[in-house]
């Protein structure tokens, strides 16, 4: 049992810590030897070939023990001050009343500007996927680019979403919003667009796209008019919700009226240390769901309930089912079921939804088995929502490692789509990385995990009273991280393909 003391001994301490750090680099080397190949967004770029030098499962339980010796060391961080210390530093580094204007307006006018090339040249430029304007735009640029700039640095996508800045300067908020829904639409949403992406082969096609990207638009702005701009962007938009989820992990955000610094995902700790409340408690509305940030300041809740942790969850799965379906082993799943007869459509349908539903409920039960680990009056539901930001930091490191090689590749051609947006590049250059960049696909995933361990651990010590009570509270939660990590490290190091029936 911890004690509140030095008197727990120096030597056990540092000897955890060693044997921690040991196993993670031992791990990561391993890693690093066999992984060559990764996965990339659907159809726009080539398959990579690799083979492994060690067996799947030795790198992959070296990296789920590792993640699982990270807790056991995140145990022997006992003394609440450091912990606060950590996650409630800030630094304020600009007033909203010099810089934000003048950026709101600027990326509102780029907004609207890349909207209207996205749907003029997906329909009128060349319908190339690797030269047409939308498509490199729309994945290389926003789905990967941007959402790593978004959880890296920090969330401009409110300035730039040419949505908003349409519906918020009409007259909207004829009907109330039903707030029994919650956020469920904004899971519905990042669902469905997942499954476009991943299914339609809407990333081969330009004019499918340009118009997806118009109806999309025009939805958008009718729902933002007929419920509200602002319930319309905080609780239905797939886009944004996503954008803001993942830009709580960044260190950069608008708190308080001031551009304030802190450290990366350290925003994620979510409790109010003057009440003791849990973020999602159902007696607060989200406006009025606060948390202090160490300071003394407050600043709005991301999670405030469990169609949040939906969202949460969804972030990861889309990522887990959008890598399984892109490798050989995947494809051949998908053939073996459907060669018994059943439609590609089904088959695809079925593991999107049931993966879903497996990460879901899988979540959910581990917040179950921690309340009856700690024996407290918490309610599964509260600890299920308390835990949850930290799997936002799992989803950036799963993300990160999907998607960095992916960017790189065709940064050459995004820089040239958008220096001539109007003219198709005549000679499009995509890069060929070395082979060592896809070892940085395990310090992704490893090092989110770490991340999002010690997340849960600043959580788990601001909800419980009893440093015993804090310690025990987060391995159920850790156990489903470390499947997530076994998940992802195996489906990063298989050989990608295109998805079966879908090229």
């Amino acid at each position: 049992m911890p004690r509140d003391g030095p008197s727990r001994g120096a030597a056990t301490r540092w000897t955890a810590r060693a044997a921690t750090l040991g196993l993670a680099l031992v791990g990561a080397l391993l890693l690093a030897r066999g992984v060559a190949a990764s996965n990339a967004a659907v159809g726009l770029s080539e398959a990579s070939q690799g083979g492994l030098a060690i067996p799947r499962w030795l790198y992959v339980a070296t990296g789920g023990a590792a993640i699982g010796a990270s807790a056991l060391l995140a145990g022997f961080v006992t003394d609440r001050g450091f912990v606060e210390r950590v996650h409630g530093w800030r630094q304020d580094l600009a007033a909203s009343d010099r810089v934000r204007p003048v950026g709101v307006a600027v990326g509102a006018l780029v907004g609207l500007l890349l909207f209207a090339l996205v749907v003029y040249r997906g329909v009128t430029g060349p319908q190339l996927s690797t030269i047409n304007f939308a498509v490199v735009v729309v994945f290389a640029g926003g789905r990967t680019g941007l959402t790593m700039a978004t959880y890296a640095v920090g969330n401009v996508w409110p300035a730039l979403n040419p949505f908003e800045t349409v519906a918020s300067r009409l007259p909207n908020g004829f009907v109330e919003y039903p707030d029994r829904l919650g956020r469920w639409p904004a899971v519905a949403g990042i669902l469905l667009l997942v499954w476009i992406e991943t299914t339609t082969g809407v990333t081969d096609t330009p004019r499918t796209l340009a118009a997806l990207a118009a109806v999309y638009g025009v939805l958008t702005v009718a729902g933002a008019v007929l419920v509200g701009s602002d319930a319309w962007f905080r609780n239905v938009d797939p886009v944004a919700t996503f954008f803001r989820f993942y830009g709580r992990v960044a260190p950069l955000a608008w708190e308080g009226g001031r551009l304030r610094a802190s450290l990366p995902a350290m925003r994620l700790v979510e409790i109010d240390e003057r009440t003791g409340s849990v973020a999602g408690d159902p007696t607060l509305a989200d406006e009025q769901a606060t948390a202090t940030d160490g300071s003394g300041r407050t600043r709005q809740r991301v999670v405030t309930g469990l169609s949040d942790v939906a969202v949460a969850v969804a972030l990861v799965w889309e990522l887990t089912f959008s890598g399984f379906v892109t490798t050989e082993q995947g494809a051949a799943t998908v053939r073996s079921v459907v060669g018994v007869g059943l439609p590609p459509t089904l088959v695809y349908a079925v593991l999107f939804v049931g993966g879903f539903g497996l990460f879901y409920g899988a979540y959910l039960a581990a917040a179950h088995v921690s309340v009856r680990r700690v024996l407290t009056t918490r309610t599964p539901r509260e600890l299920a929502v308390a835990f949850a930001p930290p799997l936002l930091v799992v989803a950036a490191g799963y993300h990160l490692a999907h998607y960095f090689a992916f960017f790189l590749s065709l940064s050459p051609s995004l820089s040239t789509v958008l220096a001539s947006p109007l003219s198709a590049p005549t000679n499009p250059v995509v890069l060929t990385l070395p082979a060592w960049v896809s070892a940085l696909n395990i310090v992704f995933v490893l090092g989110g995990h770490l991340v999002a361990i010690w997340v849960a651990h600043s959580i788990a010590y601001r909800l419980f009273p009893s440093r015993l009570q804090a310690i025990r509270s987060q391995y159920p939660f850790v156990f489903v991280m470390i499947g997530y990590t076994a998940a992802s490290l195996w489906l990063i190091s298989l050989p990608t393909v295109t998805p079966a029936f879908l090229g």
